[in-house]
């Protein structure tokens, strides 16, 4: 493995991955494309084939710049994402894979935190997905608090965290595991597994130790 690609809808995310692979893959090579107008327009309209079309030209372009390994970091792409494995020779990770693969190990009942419309289908199918492959027998509740992402839009992080907290603990009441589904909430994971009685999962972290496999 020479070099890594990742791919991003939302830029506070470069320097979150820079950090973890510095800190895990200290000699990684590794460069960051960032789209924005992807999870914008997932938001506005749904995944299209316009979306779709868009990511496997991501993937095209990571693979042409010499990326050999590609890294989705997006949970709402994950649909899009099973379409751009098949344009390109290089593998791709979706950045909750390493999640969603954990969350089926540890419990029956898994409670999903998400605060986009866009994360809801992708997240929860994904961990369906990963529950087949392992033959595992599984139930989601997931929870959508669209106030949360509108604060953090807005700058007030204070009000996403404490409404994202919330739901956490409500779900922990009655699950046996809690998925943090966006990038946007993995700051809250540490304070969250201290504290609830069931483990909480946030996927930037998985992620980065899963590239182990690859490397």
């Amino acid at each position: 493995m020479k070099r890594v690609a990742f791919l991003h809808t939302g830029s506070f995310l470069v320097d979150l991955f820079k950090k973890l692979i510095g800190e895990r893959y200290s000699d990684l090579s590794t460069f960051h494309m960032v789209d924005e107008s992807l999870i914008q327009d997932l938001l506005a309209n749904g995944e299209s084939p316009g979306i779709v079309r868009r990511i496997a030209t991501h993937a095209a372009l990571a693979e042409s710049a010499g990326a050999d390994l590609l890294v989705f970091t997006c949970s709402s792409t994950s649909p899009a994402v099973n379409v751009a494995r098949q344009m390109v020779s290089i593998p791709i990770i979706k950045i909750d894979d390493a999640m969603a693969e954990k969350a089926v190990g540890l419990g029956r009942k898994i409670g999903v935190v998400c605060t986009t419309s866009s994360t809801v289908g992708p997240s929860t199918g994904l961990i369906r997905e990963h529950a087949e492959r392992l033959g595992r027998t599984i139930e989601i509740e997931h929870r959508l608090q669209g106030a949360a992402f509108d604060a953090i839009v807005k700058g007030d992080r204070e009000t996403h965290d404490a409404i994202v907290t919330k739901t956490a603990e409500d779900l922990a009441t009655s699950c046996d595991v809690v998925i943090l589904a966006q990038a946007s909430m993995a700051h809250l994971q540490p304070d969250l597994e201290k504290r609830l009685a069931v483990p909480v999962l946030a996927s930037p972290h998985l992620c980065v130790e899963s590239l182990a496999n690859y490397l």
